[in-house]
């Protein structure tokens, strides 16, 4: 039992992590009906900010661990923001209105030429990052095995609870949530009504941008390594819980996320290792076959 809590809790951990990604993926998606293939790219980099910003203060002398948690997240933020907005302007919105195909090239293009781009300005060597939160709590013990919960698991999970609920709020109860939620169902209505079509969905971008910044952090301080690849498979990955949860959902989104951290922390910890990432696809698989909308989609309803 001590050894399927202690995996209980690894789970959660990168489920959480999944789930930022795949709310970025599930938004941009709600809102244009379009998958961004750079999201993927935009979490990488917010890593690599991430490892700067913490060299950067490192070599300024400041060592207050929560100042330097809060200037990093801050400055992943802004600076992936930024990359989220200008993918918008460069690869979708001159393609707004043709078809769907071309998005799609132009967004893995992107994505390519992102993975290069910090290829060639950080190079292809992996960086590592020194422990910045250590230590933690024994939960209990059992049979000489002790369940660890990490003062770093505990702000990530807190973290993302946070930014979790913060952003159902302003998807629920603002006008920004209201605006979006109205080009979701009739873009050309909503430009009839008075939003802003072209704002709205730049905006999108840029809030799925900081929550794969958040996420890129996460990993960084998390695993303590970082290179210009990550990006793809943790793109690949949260795509997959986006699908899973039911695209176009928040909760469902951070459900997939968590589920598919659970099945990659258990499946490692009593079968291979090697074979988690098939685990976790095949789980995918079974649900879209039986459920193709995901577990809290909901089937789209064609009026005529």
């Amino acid at each position: 039992m001590a050894y399927f809590i202690q995996q209980l809790i690894n789970g959660l951990t990168l489920g959480a992590i999944y789930g930022l990604i795949a709310i970025g993926y599930t938004m941009v998606y709600g809102i244009i009906g379009m998958i961004n293939f750079a999201h993927g790219e935009i979490y990488m980099i917010g890593a690599f900010i991430s490892v700067i910003t913490f060299l950067v203060l490192q070599a300024a002398g400041i060592g207050f661990v929560p100042l330097i948690l809060v200037v990093m997240l801050i400055a992943s933020m802004l600076f992936t923001a930024v990359y989220g907005w200008s993918v918008e302007r460069v690869a979708y919105r001159p393609l707004r209105r043709a078809p769907r195909l071309a998005a799609l090239i132009s967004a893995i293009g992107m994505s390519i030429a992102l993975q290069n781009y910090v290829q060639l300005t950080q190079g292809a060597r992996v960086k590592a990052l020194a422990p910045i939160i250590s230590g933690g709590v024994t939960l209990f013990e059992q049979d000489g095995f002790a369940v660890r919960l990490s003062f770093l698991q505990i702000f990530i999970i807190i973290l993302t609870m946070a930014l979790m609920a913060g952003f159902s709020y302003l998807i629920d109860r603002t006008p920004l949530g209201r605006q979006q939620r109205a080009c979701e169902q009739d873009r050309t209505m909503a430009s009839l009504v008075g939003v802003n079509v072209d704002r709205t969905i730049s905006t999108t971008f840029v809030m799925g941008a900081a929550l794969a910044a958040v996420a890129g952090m996460m990993v960084t301080l998390y695993y303590g390594v970082v290179d210009f690849f990550i990006g793809f498979l943790a793109g690949v990955k949260a795509f997959t819980a986006a699908v899973l949860g039911g695209i176009g959902s928040l909760p469902g989104a951070m459900l997939g996320g968590l589920l598919i951290g659970l099945i990659e922390a258990f499946w490692s910890a009593y079968f291979s290792i090697e074979y988690k990432d098939v685990a976790a696809f095949s789980i995918l698989v079974l649900v879209l076959i039986f459920r193709p909308t995901g577990l809290l989609g909901k089937p789209e309803i064609e009026k005529v």
